[in-house]
C-alpha cells in the first residue's frame, strides 16, 4: 500500500465513510457541525436581512439611501456621477421665509422639492385640516401644500391663494407627513412644500441667502458605496454624505445596538461551535487508534495514514457544511413567513454571505479542532495492534489549539467588523476559562477527602471525575461555555430592551417649542403645565460659534468630517443652567464652583465633542456670540442622553455669562394624541411661538424598535437551540468510556438503579460547577462589552446565582438521557466487543 496517491487515499477515504456512517460513528461529528452550521447560517441570515430591512425603514427618516448635504448647491460632476452609477436622483432646497396672504403673514419653512421626492418612505396629505391623510406625490407646479397649523395661524382654506416670495401659489392640499422631516428637530414651523419648478419664480434663493441643498440618491449598496468614493474628495467645507446612521440619532443608536446584538449571537453560535467540533472530533480520533495501528501494520506511512483520516474529515465536514448552510437558509426562509405580519413589507435577500461565513465557520473550526486529534492518530504506531496504549498529544497540539482560536477570531471579527465585540466576548471568554478552569481543577482535587464519608452513588459518580480530573475540568468548562453563551444572550436581550424602552416611554416628548420670547416666558410655562404633565424646564438658547480654542484659530485643531468639524461649522445652540439637566452626566470636572468667581466664567462641554477637539479641563474657549467675542473655561465634561427627546446641548454656560445677549427659550413637552384642538389654541396665544411635532419620529422609531425586540427574541431560540445540540455532543463524547464502565459495574454485581444514582450525582454536580463557571463568566464577559462595546453602565446580576441550579438540572437531565445507552448496554456483549 506504500506510495498511495492523493485519488487513492480520496476513495478510500469515501469508502470508509460510508461505511462508518452506517455504523453510526461519524453521526455525533456530523449533526454536531449540522446544527452548529445552521444556527450559524441561520442567525446570519436572520440578522443580515433583518438589519437591512430596519435600515431600509431607517432610509425613510432621509427621504432617501443617502443625501448630499449642504449649503451651497450641488456641483454638475457631483450630479453626473451619480447619475452615471444608475442610481435615482430627487433635488430638494429648504429655505425659511414669509408667507404672505390676505389675513396676515406668517414665518414658515419652505421645502421645495422635484417631483422624484421621496425616494424613500411614503408623502402624506389631506383634503382639509384634520381629515383622513392618503399616501401620493408632492404638488404640481403652481401649487402647494401647508400643515394645518399654518392654516389655523392664518385662518386659511383650501384653495386659497399664499405668496411664497414673488410667487403666488394655490393651496391645493393639507400637508401631514414628510418622511424626511423628523430628521431635523430645529428647522422653523408650520411647514410648506412647493414644487421645485416654482423656486426661481419666488426671487427668495439669491447668492448670500440661508438655504439648504438635499441631494437625494437611490440605488443599491454597491452604486451607493462607488458614489460615496467619487465624490467624498470633492465635498466642500458646506457639504456633508449623510446615510441613515448619520442623519438621525436616535435611530443610528438604535441600529447600532440592534446590529450588535445580532452579531453576538452571531458569535455566540460560532464559539458552540467550536464547542461541538472540537469535543465530537476528539471522539473520532479517540475510536480510530486501533484501526490507525492496523493500517501502520498493511504498509501505510505516517503522512498517508494521517492524509486519510484528513481527506474522511475533510469530506465529512464539507457534506455537513453544505447541509447545515442550506438547512439554515431554509430556517429563516420559514421565519420571515411565520412573521410576516410582524414585518416591513420589503426585506432584503441577504445574499451569499451568511451561507458562506456558516460554511467557513464548520470548515475552520473542525480543521482547527480536529487537527491535535488527527496529529495523534499519525503519531499512532505499528506496536499497538498487541499494546492499546493511548499516546498522548504531541507537544505542538498547543500551538494547534492556538491556530484554531486565532482562526475563530478572525471569523468572528469577519461576521462582526467589530473588534472591541470581537475581543471582548472571545478574549473574555479565554481568560474565564483559564482562570475559572484552574479553580475548577483545584475544586474537584479537594473533593477526595469528601468521598469517604459520601453515600455509593456519590463515591461513584464523583470517583468517575475525579479518575480524570483534567477531562473533567475540561468537560465542565465545555458545559460552562454553553450555559455562559445562552445567559449573555438571554441577560442582554433583557437590559436591551429594558434599554430601549427606557429611550421610548408612552409619554415621551412629542412636542418641540422654540422662540418663546423672554416676555412670555412665564405665561408659556403656565400654559403649559395645563396642557401637559410631562414638560422640560425652558432652556435659554442663544446661537453662537466656537472660534478658537487657547487662542489658536478652532479649524487648526479639528480633524476633517470629525463631530468637532461638524460643529465648529455652524452656530451651536448656546445654554446655560444652574442645575445639570436631567439627562446629562458629569464625566469629568465639576458643576460651577462660586469660589472662582472672579476668574473666567465656566462651560460644560459635552464629553464626545470634547474628545474631537481633544480638550482638556481648564482649557479656554472663544465664541463668537451675535458679533461679540465671550470666552470661558472648561470646568466639566458631560455625557448627554441624546436619545431622551428632551433639549440638549453641545455647550452649557455658567449661569450669568450670556444673559446680557438677545436670548429665546426652548423646551419639549408630552401631548396625548386627539388634542389637535389645544395645540392650535396654544399656536394663536403665542404666534411667535415655533411648535414642532415629532409623533412621526417617535411611531418610526417605536416601530424600528419592535423590529428588534422581535429579531432579539427569535435570535435568541436559535442560540438556545445550538446550545442544547453542543450539549448532548459533549456527552455523546465520553459515551464509550461510560459504556466500558457501566458494563464492567454490572458485570461485579451493581444494579442498574444505582449506576443511575452514580450517573446522577456525577452530572449534577458537573452542571453546578459548569454553572458556577457561566456565571463567574458572564459577569466578566458581560462587564467587558457593556463598558466597550455597548455604552451601556455594567451592574452585578443576582439573577446569575442561579445558573448553578440550572446547570445541575439541565446538565443532569440531559446527561440522564445522552448517556441512556451506557445502562442499558448488556455487560455481556460490551466485555465480548472490548
Amino acid at each position: 500500500m506504500a506510495g498511495m496517491s492523493l485519488s487513492r487515499l480520496g476513495a478510500l477515504a469515501y469508502r470508509q465513510l460510508l461505511r462508518d456512517a452506517r455504523s453510526g460513528e461519524l453521526r455525533v461529528l456530523f449533526f454536531a457541525l449540522l446544527v452548529a452550521v445552521a444556527a450559524s447560517t441561520a442567525i446570519g441570515y436572520f440578522g443580515a436581512r433583518l438589519n437591512g430591512a430596519m435600515l431600509l425603514r431607517a432610509t425613510e427618516f432621509l427621504g432617501a439611501d443617502l443625501v448630499l448635504n449642504g449649503s451651497s448647491p450641488a456641483t454638475p460632476e457631483q450630479i453626473d456621477s451619480g447619475k452615471r452609477l444608475g442610481l435615482e436622483h430627487a433635488q430638494v432646497v429648504e429655505f425659511s421665509s414669509v408667507i404672505a396672504t390676505d389675513n396676515g403673514i406668517q414665518l414658515a419653512s419652505v421645502k421645495a422639492a422635484g417631483s422624484a421626492y421621496p425616494l424613500r418612505g411614503q408623502l402624506k396629505s389631506a383634503a382639509a385640516p384634520y381629515q383622513p391623510e392618503s399616501v401620493g406625490k408632492g404638488p404640481q407646479p403652481g401649487e402647494a401644500w401647508a400643515e394645518a397649523r399654518l392654516f389655523a395661524a392664518l385662518n386659511l382654506r383650501v384653495g386659497d391663494p399664499i405668496e411664497v416670495g414673488n410667487k403666488t401659489l394655490k393651496l391645493s392640499r393639507v400637508l401631514t407627513y414628510e418622511p424626511d422631516r423628523a430628521g431635523d428637530f430645529y428647522s422653523l414651523t408650520p411647514r410648506v412644500l412647493m414644487h421645485l419648478a416654482d423656486l426661481a419664480a419666488t426671487g427668495i434663493v439669491q447668492p448670500g441667502s440661508r438655504v439648504r441643498y438635499r441631494e437625494l440618491w437611490r440605488g443599491s449598496p454597491q452604486a451607493l458605496a462607488d458614489y460615496r468614493r467619487a465624490v467624498k474628495p470633492d465635498l466642500t467645507p458646506s457639504q456633508r454624505l449623510e446615510d441613515a446612521r448619520d442623519g438621525n440619532r436616535q435611530i443610528g443608536g438604535a441600529l447600532a445596538r440592534a446590529e450588535r446584538y445580532l452579531n453576538l449571537a452571531s458569535l455566540a453560535a460560532v464559539l458552540l461551535a467550536g464547542v461541538a467540533v472540537a469535543l465530537s472530533a476528539a471522539r473520532f480520533a479517540a475510536r480510530r487508534f486501533d484501526a490507525s495501528a492496523l493500517l501502520r501494520c498493511l504498509g501505510l506511512s505516517r503522512r498517508e495514514t494521517l492524509g486519510l483520516y484528513s481527506l474522511q474529515l475533510a469530506q465529512l465536514g464539507l457534506l455537513a457544511s453544505l447541509c447545515g448552510a442550506l438547512l439554515g437558509w431554509l430556517a429563516q426562509l420559514g421565519l420571515f413567513h411565520l412573521l410576516q405580519g410582524l414585518l416591513p413589507a420589503t426585506v432584503p435577500p441577504g445574499g451569499l454571505l451568511p451561507a458562506l461565513a456558516g460554511i467557513a465557520t464548520g470548515l475552520v473550526a473542525l480543521a482547527g479542532f480536529a487537527l491535535p486529534p488527527l496529529a495523534a492518530l499519525g503519531r499512532v504506531p505499528p506496536l499497538r495492534v498487541l499494546r492499546r496504549d493511548l499516546l498522548p498529544l504531541p507537544p505542538s497540539a498547543w500551538l494547534v489549539y492556538g491556530a484554531a482560536v486565532l482562526a475563530l477570531g478572525l471569523i468572528m471579527w469577519r461576521l462582526s467588523l467589530d473588534l472591541r465585540l470581537t475581543l471582548g466576548l472571545l478574549g473574555g471568554g479565554l481568560v474565564a476559562a483559564a482562570l475559572l478552569g484552574g479553580l475548577l481543577l483545584f475544586c474537584l482535587r479537594g473533593l477526595r477527602r469528601l468521598l469517604a464519608r459520601a453515600a455509593l452513588p456519590w463515591r461513584l459518580g464523583l470517583g468517575q471525575l475525579l479518575r480524570h480530573p483534567l477531562a473533567a475540568a475540561g468537560q465542565s468548562l465545555a458545559f460552562g461555555l454553553i450555559l455562559l453563551a445562552m445567559a449573555l444572550i438571554t441577560l442582554l436581550r433583557s437590559e436591551l430592551l429594558d434599554t430601549w424602552q427606557d429611550q421610548l416611554p408612552a409619554d415621551a416628548p412629542n412636542h418641540f417649542a422654540l422662540n418663546v420670547l423672554p416676555a412670555e416666558k412665564d405665561a408659556f410655562a403656565a400654559r403649559l403645565a395645563q396642557l401637559s404633565s410631562h414638560p422640560t424646564p425652558l432652556y435659554p438658547v442663544v446661537p453662537g460659534r466656537l472660534v478658537a480654542i487657547n487662542g489658536e484659530p478652532v479649524r487648526q485643531v479639528v480633524s476633517k468630517d470629525s463631530t468637532g468639524d461638524r460643529a465648529v461649522r455652524r452656530d451651536l445652540s448656546l445654554t446655560w443652567a444652574t442645575e445639570l439637566p436631567e439627562s446629562n452626566q458629569l464625566t469629568a470636572g465639576s458643576w460651577w464652583n462660586s469660589a472662582h468667581a472672579s476668574e473666567l466664567p465656566g462651560v460644560s462641554v459635552e464629553a464626545k465633542l470634547a474628545e474631537s477637539l481633544r480638550l482638556k479641563l481648564g482649557d479656554r474657549l472663544s465664541f463668537n456670540v451675535g458679533g461679540l467675542e465671550r470666552e470661558a473655561r472648561v470646568s466639566s465634561f458631560r455625557l448627554v442622553d441624546w436619545d431622551s427627546f428632551q433639549p440638549n446641548f453641545y455647550m452649557v454656560f455658567e449661569p450669568g455669562t450670556l444673559q446680557d445677549l438677545p436670548v429665546t427659550y426652548l423646551t419639549s413637552f408630552y401631548l396625548p394624541p386627539h388634542h389637535e384642538q389645544q395645540l392650535v389654541e396654544l399656536a394663536r396665544a403665542f404666534p411667535a411661538v415655533t411648535l414642532l411635532q415629532v409623533d412621526a419620529l417617535l411611531a418610526q422609531l417605536r416601530s424600528i424598535l419592535a423590529q428588534v425586540t422581535l429579531a432579539v427574541e427569535y435570535v435568541l431560540l436559535f442560540v438556545l437551540a445550538a446550545g442544547l445540540t453542543v450539549l448532548f455532543a459533549g456527552l455523546q463524547a465520553t459515551l464509550d468510556e461510560r459504556i466500558r464502565q457501566g458494563a464492567m459495574l454490572r458485570a461485579l454485581g451493581a444494579r442498574r438503579q444505582l449506576l443511575a444514582s452514580a450517573r446522577r450525582a456525577e452530572f449534577a454536580v458537573l452542571g453546578a460547577g459548569s454553572g458556577i463557571l457561566a456565571a463567574l463568566g458572564c459577569e466578566l464577559v458581560s462587564f467587558l462589552l457593556y463598558r466597550f462595546a455597548f455604552d451601556m453602565n455594567w451592574h452585578p446580576h443576582p439573577w446569575l446565582l442561579l445558573l448553578p441550579l440550572i446547570g445541575a438540572l439541565l446538565i443532569g437531565g440531559a446527561g440522564m438521557l445522552g448517556t441512556r445507552r451506557a445502562l442499558n448496554a448488556s455487560p455481556l456483549s460490551v466485555l465480548r466487543e472490548g
